[in-house]
This record gives structure tokens, sequence and C-alpha cells, in this order.
């Protein structure tokens, strides 16, 4: 009976979450950025860049947010081009997941969608503390989800060794992760770095993350999906606002929804939950705790 109730209640929390989410979005327009042309958009800042330096380019460079491994070589492989770091964005994630583990022995969602960024974070700080100043701060921007509202963290079992289900997993990874933007900023303040952390909820996007759902529940989201998911570039709108609007400029410890600051979840403002987890984070990937 315990396991059960273990198992499913995770389950009901995250649906309900999720269905609130889709209310809102009935009645409620997407926000979306300011329309245009969007290969003369990419020309203009094309052109834009080769005036401002003629070393401007894009270049795609590897990293497996599964591997500690994979991250340090990323940060090292970054860091050795000597380039400045004014946006951050976390935003890769696996949702619904069957047991897994990562190669460091993390429970999936744990592993990638948080301590995965935690690290990433940590070892790019320097870079961004160096590359802010002040009235222009460089911007940490973490993806999180209306799911975390119907997380738990379990500072006994984070691994979810106990009980596993890919729900509540799923949704503890997300609540981690506001959770530790807000310890972020708070240190970042106290330091007086030029840099600010926020998290954004992108609302539910009509992408491939869904496909782990159960057989009954893919039946009823295809309809739905159709009808009040957000579209990909609606979905991303909210974290390209928070890494580039003028009114954000020097705020941070912010939650993002639809546009908006709005109010995370009364977990995630709990002050001494953040600190723990920090502290366990720093000693699960290896980093100093100061």
């Amino acid at each position: 009976m315990w396991w059960l109730f273990c198992y499913l209640l995770p389950i009901i929390r995250l649906y309900l979450a999720g269905l609130k989410v889709l209310i809102y979005q009935l009645l409620n327009r997407p926000f979306t950025l300011p329309a245009g042309n969007e290969e003369d958009e990419g020309l203009a800042a094309v052109k834009k860049i080769q005036e401002e330096t003629d070393q401007g380019k894009v270049e795609f460079m590897y990293l497996d947010l599964a591997s500690l491994k994979s991250v340090r070589q990323f940060v090292q492989r970054f860091k050795s081009k000597g380039l400045p770091l004014h946006v951050l964005i976390n935003n890769a994630g696996v949702m619904l997941v069957p047991e897994r583990k990562t190669e460091d022995g993390f429970e999936l969602h744990f592993g990638l969608n948080y301590l995965g960024h935690f690290l990433l974070t940590n070892l790019l700080l320097d870079t961004l503390r160096k590359s802010g100043k002040s009235g222009q701060c460089s911007r940490i921007v973490t993806v999180s989800s209306a799911t975390h509202y119907g997380g738990r963290l379990d500072l006994n079992d984070l691994q979810g060794r106990s009980c596993y289900c890919a729900h509540g997993a799923y949704s503890q990874s997300k609540l981690a992760l506001v959770l530790f933007t807000y310890h972020l900023q708070d240190r970042l303040w106290a330091r007086g770095d030029p840099v600010t952390a926020n998290a954004v909820d992108p609302g539910m996007v009509d992408t491939a993350l869904y496909e782990n759902l159960c057989s009954p529940a893919q039946l009823a989201k295809r309809p739905v999906a159709k009808l009040l998911f957000r579209t990909p570039a609606e979905g991303a709108s909210t974290a390209i606002y928070a890494a580039a609007a003028s009114e954000l400029e020097g705020a941070g410890g912010l939650y993002l929804y639809n546009g908006r600051k709005t109010e995370s979840s009364v977990t995630s403002y709990d002050e001494q939950l953040q600190g723990r987890l920090w502290m366990q984070s720093c000693a699960l990937v290896g980093l100093q705790k100061a």
C-alpha cells in the first residue's frame, strides 16, 4: 500500500499541474516576441556582428549533460577560446523516461536536468562575472516547468532509490532548478557580481518530450496539443525575453511565465532547502562548497 501511494501521488500532482497550465493556455494568448521577417532579422544580426568584430561567428560545441566528464571537457574547450560569455541558457532535459542512470550513477532526470546544469553553470561563473559589467549584466536563464509546483525534494533520497516514479523524478528535477536559481542569485548579489539568474517556464509546448507518456495519455494529448499546446517558437519566447529584454537588466531571482513575472511554488522559496540542496549538489559533482 505504501509503495502504491508513493508511486501514484507524484503522478496525480504532475497531471494536476499540467491541467492548470492547459486551462491557463486556453484562456490566455501566448507570449511572443515582436514579429518580423526571420531571414531579414538573421541577415541583420550577421551584419551587425561583422561590423562589431571581424571574428564573429556561430559555432556548435558538443556537450552531454548526463556526463560530468563531458561538462568539464566542454568548459575547458570553451575557456580555451578566450571568449566572453554574456548569456547562458540552461534548457536541455528529459521527461518521464523509465528508470535509468547517468554514467556517474545518478538518476537520469536529476543527473541530466539538474546536476549537469548545476555543474556547467558553476564552472562558467568566473567567465560570466568577467563578461558582465554594471548596467550590462551577464544573464543565466534556467528553464524549469509548471511541474515543479507538484515537485517534492527528498534530500535523503534525491536519486529516488526508495520508490522510483518517473513523474516524481521529473517534477523533482524541475523544482531543484528553481531552488538552485534563487540560491545562486542570492550568492551573486552577496558578492556584488554583475550577473543575474532567473528561471522560466515555457508552458506546455508541443515537442518530443511527451513521447514517454503512457498510451492513454498519448491518445488524449494528440488532439489537445493541436488546440492548446504552445509551438516551440512560442515556448522559447519567454527564455529569449529573459536573456535579452532591456527591462530585465539587473533583475534576478525571478520566475517568468508567458512573458510575466509570477510566483513559483511555496517550497521553492525555502531558503534553508535551497542552501542544503546547494551543499549536497556541490558534494555530488565534486565542487568546493564555498
